[in-house]
């Protein structure tokens, strides 16, 4: 299948997209195959949110092709420091995403290709959805097998997950999308994807974890670009459309008006950690300082990813009750994150009594802190 981004088409593209509901013309296929020339995570994320919200899908069903470099997306109800390592994530660069839907955690890089269905609520079918993908992998490679589980997941070899789902039901509209595992960094997937924090309590939608394996691990001749055009051949076959993808520009604002508006909101710190669900964080660690090693408990209460609730206990020779009720006191009503609590803790020290050996001590709690987090 071949790739139209002609200026001709560009323009047609954009004024189905801009169309207004009411006036809304379908075009004489009924539908209509894109593809983000966008790798960024949030961009692509903003394309979804702008089709949902803006196209008439009553005679106009859609199929978004994207990929993203590495991020991790977890779903609307769900708590990051449940489900990745967000200090990893730190370390790596790797972007934190929540989308709009609901469903598990996943980890995304060039390896994966993301599908995205728009149709009405009504015509609304993810299970339709995906035997249309098993479809399409059976046609470019027979000897494959793959089908689709009750869970709306679909595995390899009857028990490698390569693709899960998760879904919106607007008032009108709907969207299902799912992954499809390529060639993704797996040593990179299952580490990103495994929390270190302890004695956290959340009633955040968990993930569900599975064995994973790639496409290509089954077929090394297999390439994003023959999986991409496959699928994207099936769905203009069973919906009768024209046979050609569309490249969109998730930063147009003259095809997508208003969306890089959409892709800055998902970068929000409101958005990605204020949207958590609230959680409890009661554990302890150890502190060894000198010749003794002493033991640290702390109690949180986190609701809109604020500290809502904070308790240290630690013994009152260690560190004088007024430093450590002043800390409490900073922390309560800050955000649940490693940045603002090394500026607040810092503002903090300055006003410690020029101690050297109350200042040693004072970080070491402080940085113990920062690692909850």
């Amino acid at each position: 299948m071949v790739l139209q981004s002609s200026l001709k088409n560009c323009l047609q593209l954009s004024c189905i997209l801009q169309a207004p509901k009411a006036g809304f013309r379908s075009t004489a296929s009924g539908g209509l195959i894109m593809q983000s020339t966008s790798n960024d995570v949030y961009q692509n994320l903003a394309v979804e949110d702008w089709i949902h919200d803006h196209m008439n899908l009553e005679n106009q069903q859609v199929l978004f092709l994207w990929r993203n470099s590495p991020a991790v997306v977890i779903g609307r109800h769900q708590n990051p420091w449940q489900e990745c390592n967000l200090r990893l994530l730190r370390q790596k660069n790797i972007k934190l995403a929540r989308r709009r839907s609901g469903g598990g955690t996943v980890y995304h890089d060039l390896g994966n290709i993301n599908l995205t269905f728009f149709t009405t609520r009504k015509k609304h079918e993810r299970m339709e959805n995906l035997k249309l993908v098993v479809k399409a992998l059976k046609a470019l490679r027979p000897q494959l097998d793959v089908h689709v589980t009750d869970r709306y997941d679909i595995l390899l070899d009857r028990q490698y997950k390569i693709s899960g789902t998760a879904a919106k039901l607007g008032r009108t509209a709907a969207y299902h999308h799912c992954t499809l595992l390529c060639n993704t960094d797996k040593f990179v997937l299952s580490s990103v994807l495994k929390s270190p924090y302890k004695g956290l309590k959340s009633n955040a939608t968990p993930s569900v974890p599975a064995s994973v394996k790639n496409l290509f691990e089954e077929d090394s001749s297999l390439t994003s670009e023959l999986l991409l055009d496959a699928i994207a051949e099936e769905y203009a076959t069973q919906h009768r459309i024209d046979r050609h993808i569309n490249l969109i520009n998730p930063a147009d604002e003259t095809v997508l008006p208003g969306i890089n508006n959409k892709a800055k909101e998902l970068q929000t710190w409101e958005w990605v950690y204020g949207k958590t669900p609230k959680f409890n964080i009661s554990t302890h660690f150890n502190i060894a300082y000198k010749d003794s090693v002493l033991d640290v408990k702390v109690d949180m209460d986190v609701k809109h990813g604020r500290i809502e609730v904070c308790n240290i206990d630690l013994p009152e020779q260690w560190l004088p009750p007024a430093l450590c009720s002043e800390l409490v006191k900073n922390l309560t009503g800050s955000k649940f994150c490693p940045n603002e609590t090394t500026a607040l803790v810092t503002t903090l020290l300055r006003a410690c009594p020029h101690d050297g050996d109350l200042q040693s001590k004072w970080n070491l709690l402080c940085e113990n802190i920062k690692m909850l987090m």
